[in-house]
């Protein structure tokens, strides 16, 4: 392996250590603080065998380890949003333990101060980011085209506007939509899980104990733990819910709430390539909109690569080279039609 490889090793293991420290503070108070506490002094001892081998091979080890802009940035949002929200993006840049944040297992209520900023779900982060892409791309691209085939700015405001309110009205009433029946087929779940609790609560005990009992508990034990729940009918079914269908209660989603942050994120996106036209005039107008759209672009596949791990600038790069695409050729359609009808 050469110097860099080993740099490299020594610079992920002392950035995981230093995320866990940041999971342990969220997690105050919690068994989980101790895990994580545990896993950042394993990143360490993995890293000091890294920097051992840097230094057999001649390399220089750093004096001090300093987080990168991604994992300040992580961190930052891991303390203003709860680590729920964040846990795809922490399992992204390998940070072990996110399996503890499945549904069936958010069962706690006393999490560190971040959580009282949780968002609704999991995935909700990613999907605004891609919301605002949809946005951008769709109404930069119908803007370009408008422009390419006719020079009226006037025009191209009444498309940029029609297109931010058409896309974002459809978008929110789609996602009103899928989260309205998914909430409707949970709670259907849940009602004939309630149901069962009412008329078979032995059974459901059973069924309980044996959950447990997979999870690694004593036999005699998790038939106590699962006898002593059914006793609380309120308690029974919410544990019954996380344990057997894997929902949390508390979490089915608002489809109001998710159709305005749907909504909100499209028109966040389309309003970038419209601003230039609002503000400006001409051929201006139209050389701003392409160039906010393409820092716009490159600013949400910088984001994405949050998710999927990748280095920020491939990330921003890509989708600046698919958006690009896109706007380019929507311009010479709208040119060649506007030649054409002309």
């Amino acid at each position: 392996m050469s110097n860099g490889q080993y740099l490299d090793g020594w610079r992920e293991e002392k950035r995981s250590a230093w995320l866990y420290r940041i999971l342990s503070d969220a997690e105050s108070g919690t068994p989980r603080q101790v895990l994580f506490l545990e896993l950042a002094r394993a990143a360490e001892e993995q890293a000091e065998l890294w920097a051992a081998e840097l230094a057999k091979a001649g390399g220089t080890v750093p004096a001090a380890f300093r987080p990168d802009l991604r994992s300040r940035l992580v961190g930052w949002l891991v303390g203003r949003l709860g680590i729920v929200p964040m846990r795809s993006i922490l399992s992204a840049m390998k940070v072990r333990g996110m399996a503890l944040y499945s549904p069936a297992e958010t069962a706690d209520r006393g999490h560190g101060g971040g959580e009282r900023h949780r968002m609704p779900g999991g995935g909700s982060l990613r999907a605004a980011v891609f919301g605002v892409n949809d946005g951008l791309v769709s109404n930069a691209s119908l803007i370009l085209g408008v422009a390419g085939a006719s020079g009226d700015p006037a025009v191209v405001v009444m498309s940029g506007v029609a297109g931010l309110l058409a896309g974002a009205f459809s978008m929110a009433a789609g996602e009103y939509v899928s989260v309205r029946a998914q909430r409707e087929f949970f709670e259907y779940q849940i009602g004939l899980e309630r149901e069962e609790l009412d008329q078979y609560p032995g059974e459901e005990a059973a069924e309980l104990a044996l959950i447990y009992e997979a999870k690694g508990l004593p036999r005699a034990e998790a038939r106590r733990l699962a006898d002593t729940l059914i006793a609380d009918p309120d308690k029974a079914l919410d544990t019954l819910a996380r344990e057997e269908l894997g929902l949390n209660p508390e979490e089915l989603g608002s489809p109001w709430t998710a159709a305005l942050a749907s909504f909100g994120a499209f028109a966040a996106g389309a309003v970038v390539p419209l601003l230039p036209y609002l503000l400006l005039s001409g051929n201006v107008a139209l050389k701003g909109a392409a160039v906010a759209t393409a820092i716009s672009l490159f600013g949400v596949g910088a984001t994405l690569s949050l998710f999927t791990g990748r280095k920020s600038w491939q990330g921003g790069l890509r989708m600046l080279a698919i958006g690009a695409a896109a706007g380019a050729a929507t311009w010479l359609i709208g040119r060649a039609l506007g030649v054409a009808l002309g």
